[in-house]
């Protein structure tokens, strides 16, 4: 199965760190953030990837070269221009006949790409989102009330989300809901929704990181060395 891998954003609230780096190319233990992303398609026996790049995308290709000694096979696609997440698969169109997968190229996670490639198979969807199952403690109690009345009382409720992480699958049929520098969430799933195409939802409790800022960088960078120090000492 074909994976796009998109790499081509400038990580501008990662500044400095992405001055002069790529985000995807931002170190976290040791290794590229990317590095963590092919491992995980490889564990589910992605391979065949093409990674969207752009802003110095040198370091990405030098890094990476073929995907060879990955044990992956790698093909750039270079924007010379941003394309937003949408449009950057857009030159692929009438090259793809098969289900294929978009991921981004700056977020950790341990998802099982198998586990949602055959829930994407039986739903027979045009489209299946990965949604993280998010529970956000609320730090007062809540009433419930109807027009006149306080039903009930509920102390420090948690709030569920599931929130959309951009992993996707699709069928080859999704080319045709894509224009130019678009957006998948803001512009190619509204799209098929009011053609009447049905987009299935694969809800995941799995690891997440989305490294958009420099306090997740630093964060995540402590965490790594707090295991890393814990494995040294035989904790």
């Amino acid at each position: 199965m074909k994976t796009f891998v998109l790499c081509g954003g400038e990580g501008t609230r990662l500044k400095p760190y992405t001055y002069f780096t790529p985000k995807p190319m931002l170190m976290v233990g040791g290794k590229p953030i990317l590095w963590y992303v092919i491992e995980n398609l490889k564990r589910s026996g992605l391979k065949d990837l093409v990674l969207t790049v752009g802003y110095k995308h040198e370091q990405i290709e030098r890094y990476f070269g073929d995907g060879k000694e990955f044990g992956v096979k790698i093909e750039y696609a270079v924007e010379k221009e941003p394309l937003n997440t949408a449009g950057s698969i857009l030159p692929y169109k009438g090259k793809v006949s098969e289900t294929f997968a978009v991921v981004m190229g700056d977020h950790l996670t341990n998802i099982d790409m198998k586990a949602m490639m055959e829930h994407h198979k039986k739903e027979k969807a045009i489209a299946t989102i990965a949604l993280l199952k998010s529970r956000l403690p609320i730090e007062y109690g809540v009433a419930d009330i109807d027009e006149h009345s306080v039903k009930a009382f509920r102390e420090k409720p948690l709030l569920q989300n599931n929130l959309n992480v951009a992993i996707y699958l699709f069928e080859p049929k999704a080319f045709d809901y894509i224009r130019e520098k678009e957006d998948f969430a803001k512009n190619v799933f509204p799209r098929m929704l009011e053609k009447g195409e049905r987009i299935a939802p694969y809800v995941f409790e799995d690891v997440w990181f989305d490294i958009g800022r420099i306090s997740d960088y630093e964060r995540l960078n402590e965490l790594f060395q707090v295991v890393r120090l814990a494995k040294d000492l035989r904790l």
